[in-house]
Order: structure tokens, then sequence, then C-alpha cells
């Protein structure tokens, strides 16, 4: 399982090869190309989340190619140019690009925008298959597969730490409380004596937190329960 199909097309090898790397390590699907031609021949013929497309390119330039594969196609197009100057970037996003990089560019930042075109999408788009997977900035959890993905890597969580996980997350950013998510995860009555819903956490925490004391995603809130952190 990948996080999405992203395809690079840049006419560079070194920009190439040091996106390679961070996007395979962001659990990406990575697809290239070297010109505008080759975009659409792996347009048509693969499912791309997010495009990144070099503007400056031989045969056919981002420019061209973006107005084509606007013709059919709606998925996220970021634009890279070496050429910063407002004109080029109102160029650019006139002809459906969905956002715009200059070059020199930082490849975390390049992975940022690529983040957040995909969230966007993600949030407003409503098939099926989406409908079971939820979001949380690098954290995946998809309740159709049970699978649980953190940045690219998969969780081994046990049914019962899926299941608050879970509940967590389909009501993130709200505050459930010990009773009701015990009552719902284990379909039995909630003693306050009852710790086992604490060890449970705990122990989520030491899969998904990179630091389970300072908890990124699953939040405590002290004398009422727990929650999942919401991220925009």
């Amino acid at each position: 399982m990948h996080n999405g199909t992203i395809l690079l097309v840049d006419d560079e090898p070194e920009i190439i090869k040091l996106m390679q790397i961070y996007l395979e390590n962001e659990g990406y699907r990575l697809l290239m190309a070297r010109d505008g031609l080759e975009a659409l021949e792996q347009v048509s013929r693969e499912s791309i989340d997010v495009m990144v497309l070099d503007v400056m390119m031989p045969n056919m330039d981002g420019v061209e190619a973006c107005m084509k594969i606007r013709e059919t196609e709606h998925f996220p197009i970021i634009m890279l140019s070496a050429k910063g100057q407002d004109m080029d970037k109102i160029t650019g996003l006139s002809v459906g690009a969905d956002d715009y990089v200059t070059k020199p560019f930082s490849p975390l930042e390049l992975v940022a925008r690529i983040k957040s075109q995909l969230r966007r999408v993600r949030k407003y788009t409503h098939s099926p298959a989406l409908e079971h997977e939820m979001i949380l900035d690098e954290l995946s959890i998809n309740s159709a597969t049970h699978e649980v993905t953190l940045a690219g890597e998969s969780i081994k969580l046990t049914p019962r730490e899926f299941a608050i996980v879970e509940l967590l997350a389909r009501n993130r950013g709200q505050v459930l409380s010990m009773e009701q998510i015990y009552e719902k995860v284990w379909k039995e009555q909630y003693l306050e004596s009852n710790n086992t819903l604490m060890v449970h956490v705990r122990k989520i925490r030491e899969k998904i937190e990179a630091d389970p004391r300072k908890p990124k995603y699953l939040k405590t809130v002290w004398g009422i329960g727990y929650k999942m952190e919401k991220f925009d």
C-alpha cells in the first residue's frame, strides 16, 4: 500500500534522483517523465494523484502539457520553474496549475506542497475508496482493510487497538470520555477502577507516536478522556 502516485516531470536527472529519494521515503509511488510528451503518455495509462511539472523542457514544455492535461484530467498539478517573476507564476496558474514552486527549491518544501494538495483533494472527494480512509497528517487509517500506516510504514495494531484508533479518528477533534470509548469498543459497562483502556492507549502511542510522552495524534484530555488531533 502506498500514500499516492506522484508523476514527476523534469528533464534534470539530479532533480529526479533527489526527489525520488524523498518521495519514496514518504511512501509515495513515483512515476517519472522527461518532457511533456512523456508526461501525456504516463497520464493516459496511469492513475495519477499529483503531478509535479517543470515549465522549461524540450519537445513539449510544461505550460503546453498542463493545458492539454487539463482538457481531460483534474488531479492537482504543481509547476516548477527557475523563473520567479510574478508573471511566470500567473501564467502557470492560469493554464490550470494548482501551485507553483520556484527553483532552486527545498525537497522538504515540495513534499509538503504535495501533501497539502493530496489532503485538499481527499477532503473534497467522496469516492467509495476514500470514504474508508482517514488521513491525519502522516497517519492513515483504512476502516475497510484495517490497515494503519505512519509516513508510509505499516503499523501493526491488535483488533482492539485498531477499534480505538478508528473510533477516535472518526470523531477527530472531539473529546470522547473513557466510558464512551470503552463501552463502544468492549461492548460492556465501564467501571472507573478498570484501567484496561489506559493500557491500550499506552500501547497505541508506543506504535504511532514519535514520542509517546508528548503525543502528536492521540491526546489525553485530563479528567474527561481522549481525542484524536484534527489536522486541516
